[in-house]
């Protein structure tokens, strides 16, 4: 497995880190022992990067993780990188990276790892109503206290991380990124390499559309996130298919696998790509895509076939798109 430094944080992580809002219960059931048996072996590939969220069922997500790494955690804590995030109230109560809340959760986030220290702490939605001063400030403060190593943000923009850096640095950033939301590469990317920022990028596989598994009779569960996002039903799903079956094929005739040149892609442009999985075999798949090396060419040609296709959103604390 591929690792890179982390922007300016320091910490070395593994290109491909695994992320686990599919273990806070917004993506459907899924067997527990499953989902433990995925993140051991993403460790067993050389997966070191591990990233949740308070907002993943609320402690669900983060004492899964946990208990999946316990042994680790205990034996060895410096040999995994553990990254949450905080800023989201629960039963819908939208956005909140006040200095209160943020403490209390990221409280909460220790107890719910097992841990003493959050390696990465990221707020996960920008917050209108909080000053970006005030958010910056109780995160260096909890730096200083020694209960998180380095401060991260996700789904900020470039001038909520300018506010932001006017306290202190924004050492990393998380944005959607992948085949059909690109959005990130106009302003925010160019900001990122100015500033040193590190780049871990959630959704390369399009929350699962760019794993070929997909096709027009595919339905969700009342409780997956997905049976209610347009991306994933009528026109928008017709075109989008249509382009990853011209990818699988891409894919095919160079011996992989359509997720995985996804990924690759994605890893093309960012630091690292945060992929999900309840499965031992799709985090080997994704897996593999870190030693995937795309030529400019092979570049150019995904992205040629990838402009059929409909650009989509993602959930929010607000809803889905």
């Amino acid at each position: 497995m591929r690792t890179t430094t982390l922007g300016a944080t320091g910490l070395e992580v593994s290109r491909v880190a695994f992320g686990t809002w599919q273990l806070g219960g917004d993506w459907g059931e899924f067997d527990e022992d499953a989902a433990v048996a995925a993140v051991r072996r993403a460790r067993e590939l050389g997966v070191n990067f591990f990233d949740t969220a308070q907002a993943y069922g609320f402690g669900a997500s983060e004492r899964l993780l946990g208990k999946a790494l316990r042994q680790e955690l205990d034996r060895d804590r410096d040999s995994v990188v553990i990254a949450t995030k905080g800023g989201v109230r629960p039963d819908g109560g939208g956005r909140d990276a006040s200095a209160a809340f943020l403490r209390e959760g990221v409280e909460q986030s220790l107890r719910a790892l097992g841990v003493e220290t959050i390696d990465l702490y990221q707020v996960h939605w920008p917050d209108p109503k909080t000053p970006a001063a005030e958010t910056a400030e109780a995160l260096q403060r909890m730096v200083e206290e020694g209960k998180i190593r380095h401060v991260g943000v996700s789904n900020y923009d470039v001038a909520q991380m300018e506010e932001f850096a006017a306290v202190r640095p924004v050492e990393t950033l998380q944005p959607p990124y992948h085949l059909f939301r690109r959005g990130i590469e106009a302003e925010i990317l160019p900001y990122t390499r100015e500033k040193g920022i590190g780049v871990l990028a959630y959704s390369p596989l399009a929350s699962g559309l760019l794993t070929g598994r997909f096709d027009e009779d595919t339905t969700f569960d009342e409780d997956d996130w997905r049976s209610k996002a347009t991306a994933f039903t009528g026109e928008a799903l017709r075109r989008n298919l249509a382009v990853v079956r011209r990818l699988s094929d891409f894919a095919e005739a160079r011996g992989r696998r359509v997720g995985e040149i996804a990924v690759a892609w994605v890893l093309a442009h960012v630091d690292v790509a945060l992929v999900g999985a309840r499965s031992s075999s799709s985090i080997e798949s994704s897996a593999a895509a870190a030693d995937i090396t795309l030529s400019a060419d092979e570049i150019a040609e995904i992205e040629r076939i990838a402009s059929d296709g409909v650009p989509i959103e993602g959930a929010s604390p607000e809803g889905v798109a």
